[in-house]
């Protein structure tokens, strides 16, 4: 009896040493938002925070990528989620698969011991397609976005309902990593509606997101005023001076303000050179908030890739202004995950700060690189070759009309009236192929702001006109995000307007390319898909280098790896070591423009 006692009071013991572990760690993870400081326990703190994106990064390299965040001095991860990425249509959702995971995630960020700061929009912008609204919402012909439309609203609340089921366990009310969650993302630059940023916070807190939250906009009176929340603290995209935040201040008192985005990097579009902001500038402005111990995101310490058809577009002053597939973005962590000399300048700079005796943690090892011999390219079929069914359409609509989101789509009408001509597309989103009779006649190109083209005269009775568009990013910023793709209203040739049209969907979707019919005979008309086999006794992180070809997508064992364009600046696509296999591997060009295989290479580097 006494040995069986003495274990109860053992184990009572431990029970009670667990409970108050538990208990202290609860208290521990306190977080609040003070009148001018963010506080953790009662006490004002600092975020240096980094932000990367999971959806840009494969799930194999997050741990990687978030120890390089630590180990350049940040204690805290920004993460965007991206709802088209989650819900590819309408009720859908992902929030379990490979780097559709977020709670896998988030679950790394605290194994690191570092916190989080969630961005969940459902705007985001982020150089991302529609800023991460799902497509499918444009089906509807007058939606209008980011605001209290009853039917954009209803998708709103069921992706938040379902997120908050994702986010809850790791709050860090329920003792996880997460600090804080954004409410919708530069509103201020969008548009005024209050009561739509007002109710996207009852609905969080209704789904029982119980954290602070926070908003975000440019340091102006006007952005401040319409973006802003009563009781939510205030980002600055950026704060670069103490008369920003002492803007804020005044525009929202009572909350904390910080930069909720410190650019240590900037977006390229096609057509551009890369981007590369000054270092000098950079280290002056952390220097600045470190020194007045301003909180701050670095956004983006890492950008990671825009896999598949998912980088978005600007539409500025030059007009529509297209994302390349990288999303390097000169951060201080390069697209492969590798230490860049900001990278380390920061490190030392933020290390600077550090109590006497504290050291930051070593740099993690790289990922290995490999370089591959050239690749032997052959013809393997042609668009023409796998033309679905196709849907009849009085006059062409757009891709979302026809229930598609990506990829391509084949207009084809046989001209009955005039038969040449100057013909226009009213107008095109975004690039186009045009052959007459079979045979290609040139190009279109929203970018340029070419939408018309010379019809030559032919022989032929009721001449063929085919149009393969093609949908680069939809625009992720400001007035113009309805982006619809495809032809978006109608073609005419002399002002005549043409009719009946048969329409092919070519989504180009990693099942299509499975699915994709060989074809041996000879290619004789633009919209070939190469493929090359090779073999590897090692893998590696590489970029395959595309500069022999012209403009289209590459896949690599089924795995689009996003858009090419001879334009540049972007040259070589960036392929992780975990989608190519010991062994035989398979690579796929599709090229709207190139009838001869050439081949290609795989590089160690973007450049």
């Amino acid at each position: 009896m006494i040995k069986k006692s003495i274990l109860l009071l053992l184990i009572l013991i431990l029970i009670a040493a667990t409970t108050s572990s538990v208990n202290a760690q609860k208290a521990r993870n306190k977080f609040e938002l003070g009148q001018t400081d963010f506080l953790f326990d009662g006490k004002p703190s600092q975020i240096i925070s980094g932000e990367m994106h999971p959806a840009r990064i494969p799930v194999e390299y997050w741990r990687h990528r978030i120890q390089m965040a630590k180990a350049m001095g940040c204690n805290t991860i920004a993460a965007y989620v991206f709802w088209n990425y989650h819900e590819t249509e309408e009720g859908v959702f992902d929030f379990t698969t490979g780097n559709h995971n977020l709670g896998e995630f988030f679950r790394i960020v605290q194994e690191e011991g570092l916190w989080l700061i969630v961005r969940p929009g459902p705007y985001v912008c982020a150089e991302w397609e529609l800023g991460g609204i799902p497509p499918y919402l444009l089906r509807i012909p007058d939606i209008k976005l980011r605001c209290m439309d009853p039917r954009y609203m209803a998708a709103v609340e069921r992706y938040i309902t379902k997120l908050a089921e994702v986010i809850k366990p790791y709050l860090v009310t329920k003792g996880g990593p997460i600090l804080m969650l954004q409410i919708e993302n530069e509103y201020g630059s969008f548009g005024n509606d209050r009561n739509y940023m007002k109710r996207l916070k009852e609905v969080w807190q209704a789904n029982g997101i119980d954290v602070p939250t926070y908003t975000a906009d440019g340091p102006t009176k006007f952005m401040l005023e319409a973006g802003s929340l009563p009781g939510s603290a205030v980002g600055l995209d950026s704060g670069k001076s103490l008369e920003d935040f002492e803007l804020a201040t005044k525009m929202n008192p009572g909350v904390p303000v910080f930069s909720s985005e410190t650019y240590p990097g900037w977006l390229t579009h096609w057509g551009e050179k890369w981007v590369k902001p000054d270092t000098t500038q950079l280290l002056k402005e952390v220097k600045f908030l470190m020194d007045n111990k301003k909180s701050f995101n670095f956004y983006v310490i890492h950008g990671g890739t825009n896999f598949g058809y998912t980088a978005g577009a600007n539409s500025g002053s030059k007009g529509y202004e297209p994302d390349v597939t990288s999303y390097d973005y000169d951060a201080p962590v390069n697209e492969q995950g590798q230490a860049t000399p900001k990278y380390l300048a920061l490190r030392r700079l933020i290390g600077s700060y550090l109590p006497r005796g504290k050291k930051l943690p070593p740099i993690p090892a790289p990922v290995p690189v490999v370089d591959i011999p050239p690749i032997g390219m052959q013809p393997f079929s042609t668009v023409w070759d796998n033309l679905p069914q196709p849907v009849n359409s009085v006059q062409p609509k757009t891709f979302e009309a026809y229930g598609q989101d990506y990829g391509f789509i084949l207009y084809k009408t046989e001209l009955v009236g005039h038969k040449s001509g100057k013909l226009t597309v009213t107008d095109i989103h975004d690039y186009a192929t045009v052959f007459l009779n079979g045979q290609y006649i040139g190009k279109l190109d929203r970018r340029e702001g070419v939408n018309s083209i010379d019809i030559p005269a032919s022989n032929v009775d009721f001449p063929v006109l085919e149009i393969l568009v093609e949908a680069m990013g939809r625009i992720n910023f400001a007035q113009y995000m309805i982006d619809r793709k495809g032809i978006t209203d109608r073609v005419t040739l002399n002002g005549m307007t043409l009719m009946n049209w048969k329409v092919y969907n070519l989504p180009m979707t990693e099942k299509f390319i499975y699915d994709l019919r060989s074809s041996v005979r000879t290619q004789n008309k633009p919209g070939v898909f190469f493929k090359g086999n090779f073999a590897l006794g090692i893998t590696g992180d590489t970029f395959f280098d595309v500069s022999n070809y012209t403009k289209g997508i590459v896949w690599i064992n089924g795995h689009n790896l996003g858009r090419f364009w001879n334009i540049g600046p972007q040259q070589r696509l960036y392929c992780p070591a975990s989608w190519l296999k010991l062994g035989l591997n398979e690579l796929i060009v599709f090229d709207l423009h190139e009838m001869q295989p050439k081949p290609v290479f795989g590089m160690k580097t973007l450049e």
